[in-house]
């Protein structure tokens, strides 16, 4: 079994970036092959809609309001890249077979487009909410965050159909390109 993670408290911007070092460890072991490649691109989708979903609903909004360096352009980039990570996470999921040069060049996209994002949330938003948001507010948020995002992984929201489902309302939003 793959840690998910179901932490119930704690600092936001640390809850955060502690799933993007789980993100790293899945899709490495997703790349490597020294798992069950099912399993594992299973417990991403969970992981990575759940945090994403999560933090869109609760964090970006707490955070454009009370960081000054984090505006309304930060957070729409946010939400796009969540989009195309979870286009490319459609893709790897929807395959049949998890050892074919095809499954490989979508795990390959799916962990650049991840490993991108990681780093621009880590300096452009992350970075700025630790200076500038109170630590009571931080910690306020990491609860009701991580509340939610175990409620997220209570319901799969990693499921096929569901990320086809938030595709889809990505495209009606703008966020992607109806490829």
């Amino acid at each position: 079994m793959i840690d998910l993670g179901r932490p119930t408290h704690g600092d936001v911007v640390d809850l955060i970036i502690d799933d993007h070092r789980r993100f790293e460890e899945i899709l490495r072991a997703l790349r490597m092959g020294d798992v069950d490649r099912d399993e594992a691109r299973r417990a991403f989708a969970a992981v990575h809609v759940a945090h994403s979903v999560a933090e869109e609903e609760l964090v970006y909004p707490v955070l454009r309001r009370k960081a000054d360096d984090v505006g309304q352009h930060e957070v729409e980039h946010g939400e796009e890249e969540h989009a195309e990570g979870n286009q490319a996470l459609l893709r790897v999921l929807e395959l049949k077979g998890t050892d074919t040069p095809t499954f490989v060049e979508a795990v390959e996209k799916l962990s650049n487009l991840v490993a991108h994002h990681l780093a621009e949330e880590e300096l452009s938003i992350l970075g700025p909410a630790r200076t500038e948001v109170a630590e009571r507010t931080r910690r306020e948020l990491g609860a009701k965050w991580a509340a939610r995002r175990t409620e997220l992984l209570d319901q799969d929201c990693g499921d096929v159909d569901n990320v086809r489902r938030l595709v889809d309302q990505a495209k009606r939003d703008g966020h992607l390109d109806d490829e």
